[in-house]
């Protein structure tokens, strides 16, 4: 086993992928956001309130939405306080009436009525930071535990932030953007290739090709037989995954394979014990092909 906890740097190096991942965590919000839209509709360019959002980077909330949130609290709050009568002087009362001349006053309460601020869209629209960036904290620091200091690293630690994005994405609308499903596949073959021509790393990038075909032509081949149970987003990660799985062999394509088949079957047994879902229930299968992909990696670059 080449990457050994025991090393003098091993201990700073996932500290340091830590950080990094709760740093490129703490800025999916946004995009998770902007592209949590059902298939065949435009991406997110506004937020709930109708401000327009620049960037796909960037925390949850609306930064206009917050501020007319706090201005319509405050109007809220100035129309509430009791306002307190003028008390006129002795000499503006003419005479003091009998009790037959003082109409009956109407019962006043003792604690004005105060009515809630006018509601307003600026709630949070997307997964909190603290999840996603703890997600991506966890995943970097554990690839950096079971990698060590091989080259290949700055591709997992690189590649992880989309891949805890595509899960955010999937789990809210059942989709996996072309727009990161494709440029995961195409980066981690680039930037595996480029690993390759370095020292002391341990992978195969004919093998990460090769993974990435095999994998996505047999997902391609579920695709057609079942479509409903298999849509071509799956397809089009898996030539990603596939790549990133290759690195290490065959076996650790297998083993990913296996367990991201493994964590659906179980989640959608769970479901139907709960009595949650039915047979027929479309569960989105892109965060356990990316969790499996994440424990064959683990495995894989562990005994690499």
């Amino acid at each position: 086993m080449s990457a050994a906890w025991g090393d003098s740097g091993t201990p700073a190096l996932v500290v340091a992928a830590a950080l990094w991942g709760a740093l490129a965590g703490a800025v999916l919000p946004r995009a998770a956001y902007r592209f949590a839209v059902p298939p065949g509709r435009p991406w997110h360019d506004h937020c709930p309130g109708g401000h327009p959002l620049r960037g796909w980077l960037g925390t949850r909330g609306c930064g206009r939405c917050a501020g007319e949130k706090g201005r319509a609290g405050e109007k809220g709050r100035a129309q509430a306080r009791p306002s307190v009568p003028h008390a006129p002087d002795a000499s503006e009362v003419p005479h003091a009436p009998d009790a037959s001349e003082v109409p009956h006053a109407p019962e006043v309460p003792d604690t004005p009525e105060v009515s809630d601020a006018p509601s307003t869209p600026g709630l949070p629209y997307a997964p909190s930071v603290l999840l996603l960036a703890g997600a991506t904290a966890l995943t970097c620091a554990a690839l950096a535990a079971a990698t060590g200091t091989r080259p290949e690293l700055a591709v997992w630690l690189l590649l992880a932030p989309a891949g805890v994005l595509l899960a955010a994405v999937d789990l809210r609308v059942r989709r996996l953007p072309d727009p990161l499903t494709l440029p995961l596949a195409a980066a981690a073959l680039a930037l595996l290739g480029l690993t390759a021509l370095l020292p002391e790393h341990t992978g195969h990038w004919l093998t990460a090709l090769y993974g990435a075909l095999a994998l996505g032509g047999g997902y391609f081949v579920l695709h057609l037989l079942n479509p409903s149970g298999m849509g071509f987003g799956d397809v089009k990660l898996a030539l990603g995954l596939g790549a990133v799985l290759g690195w290490y062999g065959w076996p650790t394509v297998l083993l990913g394979t296996f367990a991201g088949f493994l964590f659906g079957a179980l989640y959608g047994g769970a479901l139907l014990l709960a009595r949650r879902a039915g047979r027929k229930t479309a569960i989105p299968f892109g965060p356990f092909l990316l969790a499996g992909a994440f424990a064959g990696l683990l495995v894989g670059a562990f005994t690499a």
